[in-house]
């Protein structure tokens, strides 16, 4: 079994297309066909359900991803490990991020880890705090930026707090709320509101707040992005609470502050296990001491 067959594999199954796998790994499509065949020949499996139409994992194949992905990331660590003894940094970070980051200018800080360690490929990947340290847990991701309710911490990785935060009322321009000078949930529970979707941590520090001030709102729009949201939210069709650190950052809405609103505690968190030198370095560029 090769390591460019296992690549082969991953890049399928991520893709849903062979034709897009090849164009990724830069083969042509029959080359990472007969390559994998010659796997699916090898473990006596069929790894892929092939249509017209679509490309699916099969039983075999959704056991085998988890392993490939392991073995690839331990030959792309150990060639990490290799040049770091040189005194070269290269590899891969993949990181986490919440769509609404906003204790840490994380574009700069790319444009800063980028000029460094030019050898290094980044990767984002934008997914629900509690997703995302799982995660981290079981490799998938390097490091992860998280935003979860307050009173509630990652379990099972390494990790700093990296602030506090209150949230806002975030309006249309126009709307009668817009030009009072502080809200309270109270009266915010009379409108029709668009948030994140149920259960995910973004959606959970509304949630308690509104809850434990024994209120009831009506969530009309479930988004998975705050541009999404505020785009709803001016066009008139509903509010939000945001943070108030990330609120202003969106275009065509007001914010006005909630007396008695929820919170937030942005986190940065990274493998209990180890880190690689492409993980260790991205850390030092954000300046956090390990």
């Amino acid at each position: 079994m090769e390591l460019q067959q296992m690549r082969y594999v991953v890049a399928v199954a991520e893709t849903g297309s062979f034709t897009k796998a090849a164009r990724q790994c830069l083969v042509v499509q029959s080359a990472l066909s007969h390559q994998i065949a010659r796997l699916e020949r090898s473990l006596g499996a069929r790894l892929f359900e092939r249509t017209s139409r679509s490309v699916r994992l099969t039983p075999a194949g959704a056991a085998f991803l988890p392993s490939a992905r392991q073995c690839l990331d331990f030959a792309e660590r150990a060639a990490a490990e290799v040049a770091a003894a040189v005194g070269e940094v290269r590899g891969r970070v993949v990181v986490g991020v919440i769509p609404t980051v906003a204790a840490v200018d994380l574009p700069a800080a790319l444009k800063v880890f980028r000029e460094r360690y030019p050898q290094v490929r980044v990767a984002l990947r934008m997914l629900s705090s509690l997703d995302m340290v799982k995660q981290v847990r079981e490799g998938g991701l390097d490091l992860a930026f998280l935003g979860l309710p307050l009173g509630v911490r990652p379990e099972g990785v390494r990790g700093r707090e990296l602030a506090h935060d209150e949230h806002v009322a975030v309006l249309a321009p126009e709307h009668p709320l817009a030009r009072r000078s502080a809200l309270t949930l109270q009266v915010l529970a009379e409108e029709m509101f668009a948030d994140f979707p149920a259960g995910t941590p973004g959606r959970v520090q509304s949630d308690q707040a509104f809850e434990g001030a024994g209120l009831r709102r009506e969530v009309a729009f479930e988004v998975s992005t705050a541009e999404l949201m505020a785009g709803l939210i001016g066009e008139g069709l509903a509010v939000a609470v945001l943070p108030s650190k990330y609120a202003p950052r969106l275009s065509g809405v007001v914010t006005v502050p909630i007396v008695d609103g929820p919170s937030r505690v942005e986190h940065l968190v990274w493998s209990a296990a180890g880190l690689t030198p492409a993980t260790a370095a991205f850390l030092d560029v954000l300046g956090v001491e390990l």
